[in-house]
């Protein structure tokens, strides 16, 4: 077994379901005018746009995402792409998708989404976000940021945390992540790219924990 795939402890589970549990927004889901689905590597997007679609949330849904920079072998042509053909293939109508193909990062997928969006002639005063679970609360803080008129809902795919690991199948990775992005709630908004959230004391003391555990391959570099 390599670092990379080493089995968290007890601890360390604990400390990280602390952070996915904030991550997660826990928004009551009702319809809106138009849905982003956030390009990632989870092919579990894609499939939760298609649900929620189909439980009439919105009319109108945006794949964004150009090629993924953590594996962009599972995506040779774009997030936004490969996501477009697995809804179509899970009923969603052609017609009905939008594709975003060039963002690099959260900020572009909402800011290109918006103008996409605004090119067919729709401006919508509610948008559900639709990413990773541990995205949420980054993609909320960055919509209110650069989209700030619009109302913003995040939804995505329902499961709990162990069951999340399994599915990935490597749990510091999974770690990784999770820090990753609580790193970015926390920094990004010193750079204007999206609003301030609150960290509870015992969030932010688990996010210390596994940063000194070495869950740190997903920070930023600069």
């Amino acid at each position: 077994m390599t670092d990379d795939q080493q089995v968290i402890t007890e601890e360390q589970r604990q400390q990280a379901k602390l952070i996915w549990d904030h991550h997660r927004m826990h928004h009551e889901l009702r319809p809106c005018d138009a849905a982003i689905g956030l390009g990632s590597h989870d092919p579990g997007v894609p499939v939760f746009c298609a649900e929620l679609y189909h439980a009439g949330l919105f009319p109108t849904l945006v794949f964004s995402g150009g090629p993924n920079p953590t594996a962009p072998e599972r995506f040779p042509r774009g997030e936004a792409v490969h996501f477009r053909e697995h809804a179509l293939e899970l009923g969603v109508p052609d017609d009905a998708i939008l594709v975003e193909p060039r963002a690099r990062n959260t900020g572009q997928n909402i800011a290109f989404s918006r103008d996409a969006l605004a090119a067919h002639g729709i401006r919508p005063s509610t948008v559900l976000l639709v990413s990773m679970p541990y995205m949420e609360r980054r993609s909320f803080a960055t919509a209110r940021k650069i989209w700030p008129e619009v109302e913003v809902l995040c939804a995505s795919t329902p499961l709990e945390f162990d069951a999340y690991l399994k599915t990935i199948g490597n749990e510091k990775l999974v770690v990784d992540q999770l820090v990753g992005d609580l790193q970015r709630v926390i920094e990004y908004p010193k750079f204007g790219f999206a609003v301030e959230q609150d960290v509870p004391e015992d969030v932010y003391a688990a996010y210390a924990s596994l940063l000194a555990a070495g869950f740190d391959s997903r920070l930023l570099t600069s």
